[in-house]
C-alpha cells in the first residue's frame, strides 16, 4: 500500500507555513511598492524601509538607472541567448570579470546567474566524493544546499568556533588520509542574520597546518567592508589568503547575478565544469552592462559607504544607548533581539507598520530558537539619521508594549484566527 505523496503536506505544513493563513500578504509575501529607497509604500502606506539590502544606494540612482535603460534600449531582456559556453558569450560579461578579478585582488572571475545557484554550483563543482568540507553551522541555506549536494564527508563546526573548527580538521584529516582527497573549508564574510564576521583571519591562519583550501560567501561584506570595498578579506587583511572567493550582486551591487574570483586556473576550470552555467542561459547583457556601472561607482564614489557607514553607526549606537540588544555584529546588519512568541511578533510588526511606519524584517523560530524575536535592520546609505531618529523612538516604545503584556493580548485573537 502507497502513501499520497501530498498527505504530509496536508497534515504538517511546516513551522512557518502553519500560519499560512493569517500570514500570507502580510508578514509573510509582503507587497513593497515603488521606487526602491529608504521610504516605500506598504498597503497605501508611507514606510520607512529596513528590510532591502541596497546597502550602497545604487538601485534607484539616477545614473544605474540610465545604464539600465539604455542597455535595455538597444538589447532587449534577452540577449545573449544560450548558455556561456555555447552561444552566450560577450566582451562585456569578459570586461566583467576582468574588473572584478581587480576588484578583489584574484587572477580571475567568473560572472554567474544568481547568488543562491551560484554559491551551491560552486562548493558542488570545487569537491568530489573522496574529498571533506568542513563548514560552518550557521552558514546560509544557500551553502547549505550546496553541500548536501556532497557526495562526500562533511562536518560542521560551531559558529564561528576556531577550537570546534581545529577538532573537525583532525577529523577530516584522518578521513582524506584514507580516501586521498582533499579539505575545503567555508565560511561566509558575514554571517547575513547575526552580522558577525566571519573569523577569516583565524582560519586562514590554520591553512598551512591542515592544508585546506578557504571558501568565503561575502554576499553582505563586498561593497560594505574594507578601505576600498573589497569585502571582509580586505577588511582582515586576508584577502590573499581566500582561495575562492564568492559575493552577490544582489545586496552592494543592487541587481542580479553573482562571481567567484581566485587563481586562473581553478576559474578555467570552474567555466568548463560547473553545472549551473554550463547548462543554463548566459546572465543578460542588461545586467551585465548595469553591474560594471555599479561597480564603477562602488570603486569610485566611497563617498556611498561612507554615508552609508554614517547611518550605520547612528542606528547601532542609538539601539545600545537604549539598552536594546543587538547581538556582536561587526556589519551593517542589525538585529534587534526581543523575547516572545511568534505570535506576539506578528502583533508587534503589525503595530510597528501600521502605527509608527517602520517596515522592518521579522525573524522567528525556527531560524531562531523559540521565545525569542529578531527584527533585523538593514541601514542603507539613501537612509537619512531623521529616519534613524524615528526608528529608535518607534522601538522603544513597541519594547514598552512588548513588556507590559500588550502584544500578548493581541495575539490571542491571532491565535483564534489560525485555529478556525
Amino acid at each position: 500500500m502507497t502513501t499520497d505523496l501530498f498527505a504530509k503536506i496536508r497534515q504538517n505544513k511546516g513551522p512557518l507555513g502553519k500560519y499560512a493563513s493569517v500570514a500570507e500578504g502580510y508578514f509573510a509575501f509582503p507587497k513593497l511598492e515603488g521606487p526602491i529607497g529608504n521610504h516605500m509604500k506598504f498597503r497605501g502606506k508611507d514606510v520607512i524601509t529596513w528590510s532591502v539590502n541596497d546597502y550602497l544606494g545604487l538601485a534607484n540612482h539616477p545614473q544605474v538607472r540610465k545604464v539600465d535603460a539604455e542597455a535595455a534600449a538597444e538589447h532587449g531582456s534577452a540577449y545573449p541567448m544560450g548558455a556561456r559556453l555555447m552561444s552566450g558569450h560577450t566582451s562585456y560579461h569578459e570586461q566583467l570579470e576582468n574588473e572584478l578579478a581587480a576588484f578583489v585582488g584574484k587572477e580571475a572571475a567568473y560572472v554567474l546567474n544568481f547568488g543562491y545557484q551560484g554559491i551551491l554550483s560552486t562548493i558542488d563543482t570545487l569537491v568530489s566524493k573522496n574529498d571533506v568540507i568542513v563548514y560552518d553551522v550557521d552558514s546560509h541555506a544557500c551553502i547549505v544546499d550546496g553541500v548536501r549536494l556532497h557526495l562526500g564527508k562533511r562536518f560542521t563546526f560551531r559558529h564561528n568556533d576556531i577550537e570546534s573548527l581545529e577538532k573537525n580538521l583532525v577529523r577530516a584529516t584522518k578521513v582524506v588520509q584514507e580516501t586521498g582527497g582533499g579539505i575545503l573549508v567555508i565560511s561566509e564574510g558575514v554571517f547575513g542574520m547575526r552580522g558577525e564576521q566571519g573569523r577569516l583571519r583565524e582560519i586562514a591562519a590554520l591553512k598551512e597546518q591542515y592544508g585546506f583550501r578557504f571558501l568565503v560567501d561575502d554576499a553582505h561584506g563586498f561593497g560594505t567592508l574594507g578601505a576600498t570595498g573589497a569585502g571582509a578579506g580586505e577588511e582582515q587583511g586576508v584577502m590573499d589568503d581566500i582561495d575562492v572567493y564568492f559575493a552577490t550582486f544582489a545586496k552592494s551591487m543592487a541587481s542580479t547575478g553573482a562571481f567567484i574570483a581566485a587563481e586562473k586556473e581553478i576559474i578555467d576550470f570552474m567555466k568548463y565544469n560547473m553545472r549551473s552555467q554550463v547548462f543554463a542561459k548566459s546572465l543578460q547583457i542588461v545586467l551585465v552592462k548595469g553591474a560594471l556601472k555599479r561597480l564603477d561607482m562602488l570603486r569610485t564614489m566611497p563617498e556611498l559607504k561612507s554615508k552609508l557607514w554614517e547611518n550605520v553607526n547612528a542606528l547601532q549606537a542609538g539601539l545600545k544607548t537604549r539598552g536594546f540588544d543587538i547581538g556582536t555584529t561587526q556589519s551593517c546588519v542589525t538585529p534587534v533581539y526581543l523575547k516572545g512568541s511568534v505570535l506576539e511578533a506578528m502583533a508587534l510588526v503589525k503595530d510597528l507598520r501600521e502605527n509608527y511606519g517602520i517596515f522592518c524584517s521579522i525573524v522567528v523560530y525556527p531560524v531562531i530558537p523559540k521565545g525569542l524575536i529578531l527584527l533585523r535592520l538593514i541601514p542603507t546609505s539613501s537612509h537619512t539619521l531623521q529616519d534613524v531618529d524615528i526608528t529608535l523612538a518607534a522601538f522603544s516604545s513597541i519594547r514598552e508594549k512588548l513588556t507590559s503584556g500588550v502584544y500578548k493580548r493581541l495575539s490571542e485573537s491571532l491565535e483564534t484566527s489560525i485555529e478556525h
